[in-house]
């Protein structure tokens, strides 16, 4: 029982001295430590083969001191602790380089880029925090910086700090935030823009103009400004560009040139100045800024006249003051709600981008960081409103020309259907028509001519009996074929024969003509028609008419076989035969044209015993 109340005894007691150190810890009057910034040093300067020895008061701006020339510097601290720490230190550096080494105590803690290779990886573009290791800190310290810096790039160094770890790490974490984080933040909502606006353009035709057709040019301008934007912003990630220095200075700000000349159109059409003389003033003088953009730049980094790119960048400054001072004045007067939210960020990209010329271009402080990357934002979310809204009010009058359309298409449709019905029943009374016409034409061809032989037979009193008979058969059978030519499928050339076949069989019997059947099973052809069937029979049945009435012959042979791309027809009879060389009658005539009419090739050979009729189908 009493080693029970022992341990809770401890436990107690544990939990009491754990909620002390906690209070103790929070407690605000519990001094925190602090980081040390240091400020004076002995800076070693070597340029163009000169070394120079200065006591030194940070920030060191390089293009400040040494305009137009690359070097290298050094720089000695020497600070003293009241005691070696126990806890984690760090060293945290807001701006140096282009290339650095960081040395605390004869010991190296961090380098970044060549030291003796100029104009090469940029490694100056973001803060930079060193651990410090263990033990490495003394009561008495040395610590020294070496940069090299090129032409032009903002080489130097900040006043330094260190301390404890988590102080230290807390500036270091709110440095990288501004210049880092936010950085790729500005970049990755200008790339949505940008691109979001570039699909637009290629998508959405400008209907403010139907007679001429256009894409829409505001949606471009949003979309080449906030690309390259991303561009302008992107180059303080970018340490070891694609191209080397300066010629990869040159890069961003042309980014910027063309962003202020992609912006100045936007908001001319906002406003609707472009076809008015000053906004067409306006933009040839943006488009000569745009195009001065690269050989300042050149000029100021690659030749060492910083002056040159500060006067352009002063130039595009004013420029944009006064453009946004007029626009906001329009702004003011009524002008539209887009007029307005652009017009406010103009002018406030002006303020932030002529307070970045004084901090970056004239101040000879070494700032840290530009403000106009994050003032653009309100620009970007001005223009994206913009495009939204126009994107809203094209689609709406994209619906409303697709209803316009549908309900006109739909009457359309009507008018058409009413249409179709009227040419249908056209078209069947013209077929109904035709087909009386053909049945009559197949009567006065066929039976017609035959009546009209049996009545000249009759009237010519020269004609026997048998022959006036003959006639008047040929006549009947030519009428039974016409009724039968009204159902013969379509192609099918064995049903074709086998109908001619059952009607003139009788008549072949009775004058003493054996038949001969040789006719295959064949496929119809899809090609023959109603019409060509009809033409056809008429062809066969006159060649076996030629044969009941002239021929004389005692055998007949019909034959019928699938050639190669076709269908080859003959008629063979052992008759008298006649002369094919000299002019064909009327009804050889006849079989030729119907034969040119479908398609057929007709071909005669006729010698005493044998005459062959061949009809060939392909």
């Amino acid at each position: 029982m009493t080693e029970g109340l022992g341990w809770r005894w401890l436990v107690c007691l544990s939990l009491a001295l754990g909620l002390t150190g906690s209070l103790h810890a929070d407690d605000p009057d519990v001094p925190r430590p602090q980081a040390l910034e240091l400020r004076e040093a002995r800076a070693t300067v070597v340029v163009d083969g000169h070394l120079e020895r200065r006591q030194q008061t940070l920030p060191y701006h390089w293009d400040r001191h040494n305009p137009g020339r690359a070097g290298r510097a050094t720089f000695d601290f020497r600070f003293t602790l009241p005691e070696v720490p126990q806890d984690p230190w760090s060293l945290y550096l807001p701006r140096l380089g282009n290339a650095y080494e960081v040395w605390l105590n004869g010991m190296l803690v961090q380098h970044q880029g060549d030291m003796l290779e100029a104009n090469g990886a940029d490694y100056g573009q973001v803060p930079r925090m060193a651990p410090l290791p263990a033990g490495l800190l003394q009561l008495n310290n040395s610590l020294q910086v070496r940069v090299r810096a090129d032409v032009g790039r903002r080489g130097g160094l900040s006043t330094v700090w260190i301390g404890p770890r988590e102080v230290v790490g807390e500036k270091y974490a709110e440095a990288h935030r501004w210049r880092v984080t936010g950085s790729m933040v500005v970049v990755g909502f200008s790339l949505l823009v940008g691109l979001i606006s570039l699909s637009l353009w290629v998508t959405q035709p400008d209907l403010s103009n139907p007679v001429r057709q256009r894409r829409d040019p505001l949606y471009l301008y949003a979309g080449l400004a906030e690309l390259f934007w991303a561009v302008r912003v992107g180059d303080a990630l970018i340490e070891n560009p694609v191209l080397a220095w300066p010629w990869w200075g040159v890069v961003p700000v042309v980014a910027l040139a063309v962003w202020s000349w992609s912006m100045g159109l936007f908001c001319m059409h906002v406003a609707r100045w472009e076809n008015r003389p000053a906004g067409r003033l306006m933009a040839h003088w943006l488009l000569a800024l745009m195009l001065a953009s690269g050989p300042m730049a050149i000029w100021a980094l690659g030749f060492g006249h910083p002056l040159a790119l500060t006067t352009w960048y002063a130039a595009l400054g004013l420029t944009f003051l006064l453009f946004g001072v007029i626009f906001m004045g329009q702004a003011l007067r009524g002008a539209s709600v887009a007029h307005r939210v652009v017009a406010l960020a103009v002018l406030l990209n002006v303020a932030v981008g002529f307070r970045d010329l004084y901090v970056f271009r004239i101040n000879p402080t070494y700032a840290d960081s530009s403000l106009m990357r994050y003032s653009s934002v309100v620009f970007g979310l001005g223009l994206l409103y913009i495009v939204i809204a126009r994107f809203r009010r094209v689609s709406a009058q994209v619906r409303d020309l697709l209803n316009t359309l549908a309900a006109r298409v739909s009457e359309k449709e009507r008018e058409l259907a009413e249409t179709y019905r009227r040419v249908e029943q056209l078209a069947r009374e013209q077929e109904r028509t035709a087909e009386r016409t053909r049945i009559l034409r197949d009567m006065h061809d066929g039976v017609g001519a035959h009546i009209s032989s049996a009545i000249r037979q009759l009237e010519s009193g020269r004609s026997s009996q048998q022959e006036l008979l003959q006639t008047l058969r040929d006549s009947l059978d030519q009428l039974k074929l016409s009724i039968d030519a009204m159902n013969l499928p379509p192609g099918d050339v064995t049903a074709l024969l086998a109908n001619l076949r059952y009607r003139l069989e009788p008549r072949l019997q009775a004058s003493d003509i054996a038949l001969r059947w040789a006719v295959e099973l064949i496929e119809p052809l899809q090609r023959l028609d109603a019409g060509a069937m009809r033409q056809l029979q008429f062809m066969v049945f006159e060649a076996l008419s030629n044969v009941l009435q002239h021929a004389q012959a005692t055998e007949l042979c019909i034959e019928a076989v699938a050639a190669e791309r076709g269908v080859r027809l003959r008629i063979v009879d052992n008759g008298r035969g006649f002369d094919a060389t000299v002019a064909w009658r009327k009804g050889l005539l006849a079989m030729r044209e119907r034969a040119r009419a479908i398609g057929a090739v007709l071909s005669l050979q006729s010698a005493p015993g044998r005459t062959v009729v061949e009809i060939q189908l392909s």
